[in-house]
């Protein structure tokens, strides 16, 4: 189930449906410098999926990076009990069902600095998204902030107009969910002072080459207005 997109970077790819269409979701695999896995945005578990995560290394660190992304966290958690846990800003309040050791903040914990810068999107707190850079391989990791849908199915066109992201862009109800547009800008313009190459979105297809551009074109409408 994972594949192998980069240098010590994997990802798994799942079924998740959504107004009963399968929009998919993704987890993404970082093997820090330590050994140590950094696990993003987990997604459905099963045995063969956690059987090929045990052959890459120790699991050290789970990630929740929003406030939408956490569904599948308490079954990782049980998998792997000795991994610390942190969660987007609120997520814990949230759930308060699940032990998190942090809150993911506007930097990097200790133990992934080296490997891994962060953003807080800040501006719309029923989100508080987190952006992830993992320097070594130019790769950006995000998670709703934008969709990359491609509409191959009448199921998904539909589904695509309604969220308002067509291909590469900002969903419909994350722009609805904008408390503070100028800190929100303020916090992408942050992204792109990054060097970055290939981005990874939790739902859609993964932009292997060029997504600095892309990404600034899907973003026109709030970078320039």
């Amino acid at each position: 189930m994972l594949t192998l997109l980069d240098k010590d970077i994997w990802v798994a790819d799942h079924d998740f449906s959504l107004l009963g269409v399968n929009i998919g979701t993704r987890t993404t695999v970082v093997r820090l410098k330590g050994g140590g896995l950094f696990l993003h945005s987990p997604g459905p578990l099963d045995s063969g999926l956690s059987h090929e995560i045990d052959e890459l290394g120790e699991v050290e660190y789970l990630v929740a990076p929003n406030k939408f992304h956490h569904l599948y966290l308490g079954d990782y958690m049980a998998r792997w009990p000795a991994a610390k846990v942190y969660g987007a800003p609120g997520l814990a309040q949230k759930r308060m069902d699940l032990h998190f050791d942090g809150d993911l903040q506007d930097h990097p914990d200790s133990g992934w600095k080296d490997d891994l810068d962060q953003i807080w999107i800040e501006g719309a707190p029923k989100v508080n998204e987190i952006v992830f850079l993992h320097r070594p391989t130019q790769t950006l990791l995000l998670v709703d902030l934008v969709f990359s849908l491609k509409p191959s199915t009448f199921g998904m066109r539909i589904f695509s107009w309604l969220n308002g992201s067509q291909s590469l862009g900002t969903s419909r109800l994350m722009r609805l969910l904008l408390k503070d547009r100028e800190a929100t800008k303020a916090s992408v313009q942050k992204i792109f002072e990054w060097d970055f190459d290939r981005v990874i979105m939790s739902h859609g297809e993964i932009i292997e080459a060029d997504g600095k551009s892309k990404l600034s074109s899907s973003f026109r409408w709030l970078l320039d207005g």
